[in-house]
């Protein structure tokens, strides 16, 4: 019996309408991205595991997708011995900006600094699929690095501004800063678990404030600790209000001071520029990762029920790891695959994405065929899609083929046509029918275009 075809959990095929969703997404991204001057690069699918782990943090690492060796890996393992680094060399990438940080400190003889930089490429992850998470994914990341100048924050926001104003999204942009974290930790008498404080008040918008609570206790926290954090979490009003309130209760951190600091001259800057969506200091803010350092920002679909569809942060330690430090760097990741399930959601695609070719030329026999094809030539000569069904089948066949492929317009050319030296086009929507001399392409065009 033949095996029933299927695809891993958490991934997706993609199809025609798919793809040209996919692409109308990537090629509004790359005309922002480059707006800023960002230039496109890649990086393998894999990477040396001793690249990734330690990157992401003790749950990030579990979700990295380990890849046996070539061969047969177990055949000369220790037993005795913990199997994985000994089996396993590689991974797949689990971010774009861990594999990023490795590029730059590889090539960095070839580069000019400050380094823009952005990236279109699928990642990986051995997460638990659900609506909005999948295994596989693409990101599409923008990051500059090479200078601790906050103009580079606030480009970020423009252009998270810029893409889905664009994208005809309307999103909030919320913005922390590690090290206003890294302050509440101290005051909490905790410093050491700033990354367990973050990791549980990153949860806050998927489990509660109560779960969270909880979560804390688990990590040692104090009731009196906890009681610190409960009113940052839940803070109100304004940016100034905010922080005003904020620099009272780090006033003893000096690492919790700069953070405040930056965010002012931040939210500065955005103000300075007139940035078209709503940006909020989000105290709650955290993002899980162990390489952020100062400003974090997470982008929310306002429309739509889904998680944060664009994030993070400035980084400064990440180069150092592999031998580059005090390369300072930020950047974002925008989540293709949910600005996808958002635009798909709000029907926000344009309906001529559904069109795979704007006319089909159909096929009566071989003279006909002769004849058309310098139309058709020319047609795609001026960036027209064309098709020429390639045999001479019933023009029902042909007329149903046009319909599943949403072809809008099709030209039936036989014997009379071809001795009259016209072009006969039919609108397949509104039944509209015109002939067209042979030769007058351009007329065809503004038919049809």
């Amino acid at each position: 019996m033949p095996q029933k075809p299927s695809i891993p959990k958490g991934t997706r095929d993609f199809g025609r309408l798919e793809m040209a969703r996919r692409n109308y997404i990537f090629d509004i991204l790359r005309g922002v991205f480059r707006s800023y001057g960002y230039i496109q690069i890649e990086t393998p699918a894999m990477e040396n595991l001793s690249t990734l782990l330690g990157k992401y943090g003790d749950e990030g690492d579990k979700l990295l997708y380990r890849i046996l060796n070539s061969g047969d890996p177990f055949a000369e393992a220790d037993m005795s011995q913990p199997l994985t680094p000994q089996v396993c060399e590689k991974g797949l990438r689990y971010d774009l900006t861990v594999p990023f940080a490795r590029y730059v400190v590889q090539h960095q003889g070839e580069l000019a600094f400050p380094f823009k930089r952005f990236q279109m490429q699928p990642v990986w992850r051995a997460d638990r699929p659900q609506k909005g998470r999948y295994r596989e994914f693409w990101q599409c990341d923008v990051d500059v690095i090479g200078t601790r100048s906050q103009m580079c924050e606030l480009e970020l926001v423009q252009m998270l501004s810029d893409a889905f104003t664009r994208l005809g999204v309307r999103v909030c942009v919320k913005v922390n800063n590690r090290k206003v974290l890294t302050g509440l930790a101290e005051i909490c008498g905790a410093p050491d678990k700033v990354v367990d404080i973050t990791v549980a008040i990153d949860k806050l918008d998927k489990i509660g404030l109560d779960a969270v609570k909880l979560e804390l206790v688990d990590k040692g926290l104090s009731a009196q600790a906890i009681g610190l954090l409960e009113p940052v979490l839940t803070l109100s009003g304004d940016t100034a209000s905010k922080l005003k309130v904020m620099r009272e209760l780090l006033a003893s951190s000096e690492e919790g001071r700069k953070g405040l600091d930056e965010l002012e001259e931040l939210f500065g800057l955005i103000s300075m520029a007139g940035v078209d969506v709503p940006v909020e200091l989000d105290l709650s803010l955290a993002r899980g990762l162990n390489y952020y350092t100062g400003a974090i920002f997470e982008v929310k679909a306002l429309d739509w029920e889904i998680g944060s569809i664009a994030g993070g942060g400035r980084y400064d330690n990440l180069t150092g790891i592999f031998g580059l430090p005090d390369m300072s760097g930020v950047g974002v990741s925008f989540g293709a695959d949910r600005i996808y399930d958002v635009l798909t959601g709000l029907g926000r695609f344009p309906e001529s994405l559904s069109t795979s070719s704007r006319i089909l030329f159909a096929n009566m026999d071989a003279e006909s065929l002769a004849y058309v094809m310098p139309v058709a030539r020319g047609l795609r000569d001026l960036g027209i899609s064309v098709e020429i069904y390639p045999d001479a089948a019933k023009l029902k066949k042909q007329f149903d083929y046009a319909d599943r492929k949403s072809i809008p317009y099709i030209s039936i050319n036989g014997e009379t046509e071809v001795a009259a030296g016209v072009v006969n086009i039919k609108n397949l929507s509104s039944g509209e029918q015109r002939s067209f001399p042979v030769g007058d392409v351009p007329a065809i065009l503004g038919f049809i275009g």
